[in-house]
C-alpha cells in the first residue's frame, strides 16, 4: 500500500495485480509505503478502515481517495496458481505443484479452500464499509494505460514502471465445466471486473 499524502491518494495493494511494480517505481515519491507485514501491505478496505483511516483523519486527512486495481478473475487465479508453483514452496501446503489448474480452480471454489487454494477474493478485498469508506477509483489490471494516465494526472510525470514479481510462465488449460463453476462461485468478482470502465482506450 502506498500513501500520497499531499495528493490525498492511497493505492491499495490488491495481490497479483501488478502493484508491486508501482511500489518499486513510485516508492520514493510516496509519503508512506507499507511493505511489511503482508497483512498490512495487502490491507483490504476493511483493514484500511480499521487501522489507517482513523490515523489519517486525526492528522487532518478526512478526504483520502482509495485506488484499487482489479484483474480479470480467471487471469488473477491463474497468476496465483503459477506463483505458488515456485520452488520456494516445494513441499509446503501452499504449493500448487502436482495440481492441475482445473483442480486448483475447483479448490478455490470450496467453502473452505485448502491452503494451496486459499487466495482470497478481489470483491471482498475492496468491499465498501458501512461508514462509507470505499474505493473511489477502480482500474482494470489490463488497462495499464488508464492507470498510468490517472496517476500522471494526480502525481505528475511517472518513471518507467518495469514488470516485477512476475509469476512463472505455465499453460493454463481450463475445462468448460470448471470455468462455469468458477463464474458461479465467484460471481461478485466477475461482476466487479465487468463494471470497471476502461480509461486508457
Amino acid at each position: 500500500m502506498m500513501v500520497f499524502w499531499n495528493e490525498r491518494l492511497v493505492l491499495l495493494s490488491v495481490p497479483k495485480t501488478g502493484t508491486h511494480a508501482y511500489t518499486q517505481a513510485l516508492g520514493p515519491r510516496a509519503s508512506m509505503v507499507v511493505t511489511d507485514p503482508p497483512d498490512l501491505k495487502h490491507a483490504p478496505v476493511y483493514r484500511y478502515n480499521r487501522f489507517f483511516r482513523p490515523m489519517f483523519e486525526k492528522m487532518g486527512a478526512e478526504d483520502m481517495e482509495l485506488v484499487a486495481v482489479i484483474r480479470e478473475p480467471l487471469s488473477w487465479l491463474g497468476s496465483w496458481y503459477r506463483y505458488r508453483q515456485r520452488p520456494a514452496l516445494d513441499g509446503r501446503p501452499t504449493s500448487t505443484k502436482g495440481q492441475s489448474f482445473d483442480a486448483f480452480l475447483t479448490a478455490c471454489c470450496a467453502e473452505t479452500p485448502p491452503a494451496f487454494a486459499n487466495v482470497g477474493n478481489q470483491a471482498k478485498f475492496v468491499e465498501a464499509r458501512p461508514n462509507g469508506t470505499a474505493v473511489r477509483h477502480f482500474f482494470r489490471y489490463e488497462d495499464q494505460a488508464g492507470l498510468r494516465a490517472f496517476l500522471t494526472e494526480r502525481l505528475g510525470p511517472l518513471p518507467d514502471i518495469p514488470a516485477a514479481n512476475v509469476s512463472p510462465k505455465l499453460p493454463l488449460d481450463i475445462s468448460a465445466s470448471v470455468a462455469a463453476k468458477v463464474r458461479r462461485a465467484r460471481a461478485a468478482e466477475f461482476a466487479l471486473w465487468d463494471s470497471i470502465q476502461l480509461r486508457g482506450a
